[in-house]
């Protein structure tokens, strides 16, 4: 009888062993809070203009991340490349508000969530910048929570605070600012007035708004007994909201604050013990991977992010990538890459300011002043910069020059640095099958037919030769004056529009890269005869630019007539008043704002 009691005995304990040992793991709740439009703005990063008590009491309990950067420097992209782990560049849905297909077979972020268990909210933007039909969310809105969900069961959940928002600097009273105006440390590149004083005043009361926020959820999460087992981040969606950061591909509009929490039940996750910081490089495109590493899930091979945190994390990243094509009404083109202390960023329209008109940017009283500023001549060299040509490479050590006012790309001693990073830059690109060099009329032309992303990994895409002509050296002799002609030349019409940018920025043109813009003016391809005709009018050929002009403006793709408004931006007014009928039309077009916006520019500079 014992050894029959003791034998049952030693089966129930094996039993009860194997049981436990076979139960997964607690999932960790993940709690976001996020805020739109704010750089590092925080006391807990040194900021002593800053007044957000909540969350740097987060930042004591937690880990500070001093090296987050947003892919992307406005929201639409910037989302797309969270929720997907994809660079929205590489997916090819880097222009704002653009609604270009992906994959079928790729899921977000909470959709690998849910299929582990988790009740995923969000509360409430989207601005996710694609087209895929299907639900993300168990709950998509205002009144989205986590509360919601089953007993036991784990939750994502995503709070987003549009507090700080730029529009809430457009209109405000100036005697109800809370911060000193005479507190504010203005960038070096912006000239000391009274509306660039208010609006940053303005944007730090708006900061210690939304700090409060931040500690009610905080509080509420800790009333309903989930602070043990919740890990918080909190993080914003870009730079900004000063001026050129938003929008900007600089560090002002791409460096973000991000704070993480563990509770005691997640601390061995942690990189560093409560209260600490961490230099490592990380970026928005590691958000997806990192989370569904923090819920036991192993990334898709298709997300471009890395882990930085939970069961696959992965050796940290020698460098970040960035990168800005059209902003609203705005067409642009530049890539960046960063090691944390340098930063390079290369331009491809170098022709374009960085300063070009935007609509809704200029609602702000702080770029209305500093543009006033610079027509009347009140500029220095610094600030200045924003408003002219650009470079065609930038170098900036941000250790040294946290504004980035102090170009080093053409320093000798930094020319191995800037060798480096520019080898770095190109390998990146084709790495990602950077999709930035298609121009948006045959972006939409090609999602007609086929999705973006996979066109840009086909022999149909010439991403190589395109970043070769684009690197050489803006001359138009030798060697290069003959890639230059052949690319005027190409079968391809990406080929043909990137060689005629290129011929815009020659300081010299010689006659026979004149003739070869000039047989481009009639191509089938609208918008490689549009940046012909730029570069041709620039050589003084106006006769032959403007008739072709009203042409293209009558295009029945909406991105060649954007394009068209872009480049008569900078047309002399008295060849804007041979187009005025025609851009009287556009404003009644009601296939996208952003032409509607181009065209009320120009009109009213003309009747100034």
């Amino acid at each position: 009888m014992n050894k029959l009691f003791f034998l049952l005995l030693s089966c129930v304990v094996v039993i009860f062993s194997a049981c436990k040992n076979e139960n997964p793991k607690q999932h960790p709740n993940i709690l976001w809070i996020t805020c739109e439009d704010i750089s590092p703005f925080l006391g807990c990063y040194g900021d002593e203009q800053a007044h957000t008590p909540n969350l740097d009491d987060l930042a004591k309990q937690g880990v500070l991340y001093s090296n987050f950067y947003a892919n992307a420097p406005v929201c639409a992209p910037a989302r797309f490349t969270i929720l997907t782990g994809v660079h929205a560049s590489s997916a090819g849905t880097m222009n704002m508000r653009s609604q270009y297909r992906i994959p079928d077979e790729w899921k977000t972020y909470p959709e690998y969530l849910q299929e582990a268990g988790y009740y995923c909210t969000n509360n409430s933007k989207t601005d996710y910048n694609h087209f895929k039909p299907g639900k993300f969310w168990d709950e998509s809105s205002n009144k989205a929570h986590y509360k919601n969900r089953a007993s036991g069961q784990p939750f994502f959940a995503v709070f987003n605070y549009t507090t700080t928002h730029e529009s809430k600097i457009f209109n405000y009273k100036p005697e109800d600012l809370k911060h000193s105006l005479h507190d504010m440390v203005l960038p070096d590149y912006v000239p000391d007035r009274p509306a660039i004083r208010e609006d940053m005043a303005r944007l730090y009361d708006n900061i210690s708004r939304m700090d409060k926020q931040a500690g009610e959820l905080l509080l509420e999460l800790e009333e309903l007994g989930l602070k043990d087992s919740t890990i918080v981040f909190y993080y914003s969606d870009h730079g900004g909201v000063y001026p050129r950061a938003k929008r900007f591909l600089h560090r002002t509009g791409t460096w973000v604050p991000l704070i993480i929490r563990f509770p005691d039940m997640y601390a061995h996750l942690a990189p560093e013990e409560a209260g600490g910081s961490t230099d490592r490089l990380t970026s928005f495109v590691d958000l997806a991977p990192t989370v569904l590493s923090l819920a036991g899930i192993n990334a898709p091979d298709y997300m471009e992010g890395s882990a930085f945190l939970g069961d696959y994390e992965s050796t940290p990243q020698q460098e970040l990538f960035l990168f800005r094509n059209r902003m609203d009404e705005r067409i642009d083109f530049m890539r960046a890459i960063t090691d944390g202390r340098y930063r390079y960023q290369m331009n491809f329209m170098p022709h374009r300011p960085h300063g070009q008109y935007l609509e809704y940017l200029w609602r702000a009283a702080s770029m209305q002043a500093w543009d006033k500023a610079y027509q009347n001549g009140e500029c220095n060299e610094a600030q200045s910069a924003f408003w002219e040509a650009k470079p065609v490479e930038e170098l900036y050590d941000m250790g040294q020059d946290p504004w980035e006012v102090s170009n080093l790309a053409n320093e000798s001693e930094f020319s191995g640095v800037l060798t480096k990073m520019r080898s770095k830059l190109k390998n990146r690109m084709l790495d990602l099958h950077d999709s930035g060099f298609i121009p948006e009329g045959m972006m939409k032309e090609i999602n007609d037919s086929s999705i973006p992303y996979q066109f840009t990994r086909s022999e149909s895409y010439p991403l190589e030769p395109m970043l070769d002509l684009m690197l050489a050296p803006s001359t138009s002799g030798g060697e290069y004056k003959d890639k230059l002609l052949a690319g005027l030349r190409s079968e391809n019409d990406m080929i043909r529009y990137w060689a005629a940018v290129k011929c815009i920025s020659l300081e010299e043109v010689s006659e026979d890269i004149r003739a070869g813009l000039i047989i481009l003016l009639p191509d089938e391809n609208a918008e490689v005869s549009l940046m012909a005709c730029e570069a041709l009018y620039k050589l003084g050929e106006k006769d032959l630019v403007l008739p072709l002009m009203k042409n293209h403006l009558a295009d029945e793709n909406e991105w060649v007539v954007l394009l068209a408004l872009n480049i008569i931006e900078y047309f002399a007014a008295a060849d804007q008043m041979f187009l005025q009928t025609e851009l009287e039309g556009l404003l009644k077009d009601e296939r996208i704002k952003y032409i509607v916006r181009a065209s009320d520019r120009i009109l009213k500079e003309l009747r100034n």
